[in-house]
């Protein structure tokens, strides 16, 4: 257990300590739950650095040109007269 995580872990298990008016006998409760806690906010402090991750867009593709519109027709030539 890293010494960060251990001095949160028992930072927060005696603040639960006191919160519950300071009882004797139930450490070993504050300190599961203060572990509990601990890791669940690193959990989701780590989520969301991988969900954008994840997420991040991929190279949109380029968009394909418009069909050109059909030539308007020359009008056909007129026959010489003879």
């Amino acid at each position: 257990m890293s010494d960060d995580r251990q001095h949160r872990i028992r930072q927060r298990a005696h603040a639960i300590w006191e919160s519950h008016g300071r009882p004797h006998g139930h450490d070993r409760d504050h300190w599961d739950q203060a572990t509990r806690e601990i890791d669940a906010e690193d959990a989701a402090v780590k989520k969301p650095a991988r969900a954008a991750a994840a997420a991040k867009p991929k190279t949109a593709a380029k968009p394909k040109p418009a069909p050109k519109a059909p030539a308007a027709k020359k009008p056909a030539a007129k026959a010489k007269a003879k």
